[in-house]
């Protein structure tokens, strides 16, 4: 049951080239920059995302996007990285953007045994239609487009098909958490960390505090350890080095 490894090496030692992977974070806040950085380290490439948004300034997954690590994004937002969306828009990168609460029910569902679901959110646009550019040229054409979903009636009302995700390993960051993998998250870092580590296979978390079983209130869990198979306790200076995406001040 102590499913704690000594580093994040170890930790992510059987991660292969062309692996998917389930991403924590929302901005900057719970992101896994231990393990990513780690990952970066290690030279795995190829990479399939599925992840809120890909890092911002030089933190998170933009560490591995500028590395040209990552081959496939699944995601709702590109934001201010402007080498996202250069890479996109040059045909280096391929980009599945999906609505932000069905990305997040997408990966819940995955985690929760659920193949697919149906949702209004998308009806009538080309996430259901069809045509959204997943690659580009490079010459400012579409090389490869989404395909149409089924659009069902239920009630008098539309619903696309969303299907589930599941991804060969999912990269969290906790609060806290305990030597048999049960997590806690703090405030907004529980967007997505939570529904990421549901959909992988093989989850690994980062924790910034680790605990003894039993010293976490069983009612304070936020994500079971049946969920997590590896944990890294951060040391205190990996723990405490966070950073703000935007600073605003008032005189």
């Amino acid at each position: 049951m102590d499913k704690v490894v000594a580093s994040a090496a170890e930790a992510l030692a059987d991660v292969p080239d062309g692996a998917s992977l389930a991403v924590g974070g929302f901005g900057l806040s719970g992101v896994p920059n231990v393990l990513i950085n780690a990952l970066h380290e290690l030279g795995v490439s190829g990479l399939k995302v599925v992840s809120n948004n890909c890092g911002a300034m030089d933190s998170g997954l933009a560490v591995l996007l500028a590395a040209g690590r990552i081959g496939r994004v699944t995601g709702s937002y590109i934001g201010a990285n402007k080498e996202f969306a250069r890479q996109y828009l040059a045909g280096e990168l391929e980009v599945e953007l999906i609505p932000q609460g069905s990305l997040a029910e997408r990966l819940r569902a995955g985690g929760a045994g659920i193949p697919a679901f149906y949702t209004p959110a998308g009806v009538g646009t080309q996430v259901a239609e069809g045509g959204l550019p997943w690659r580009y040229d490079g010459e400012g054409g579409v090389a490869l487009a989404s395909p149409p979903k089924e659009v069902r009636e239920f009630e008098g009302v539309e619903y696309v098909l969303e299907r589930g995700i599941r991804t060969d390993f999912a990269l969290v960051r906790a609060a806290k958490g305990d030597r048999h993998g049960n997590l806690v998250f703090n405030k907004s870092s529980r967007n997505f960390n939570p529904l990421a580590a549901m959909a992988g296979r093989v989850t690994i978390a980062e924790v910034e505090e680790l605990v003894e079983p039993g010293e976490i209130d069983p009612d304070a869990v936020h994500l079971p350890g049946i969920f997590v198979q590896r944990v890294l306790a951060l040391t205190h200076e990996q723990a405490a080095d966070k950073k703000i995406e935007q600073r605003t001040v008032s005189t």
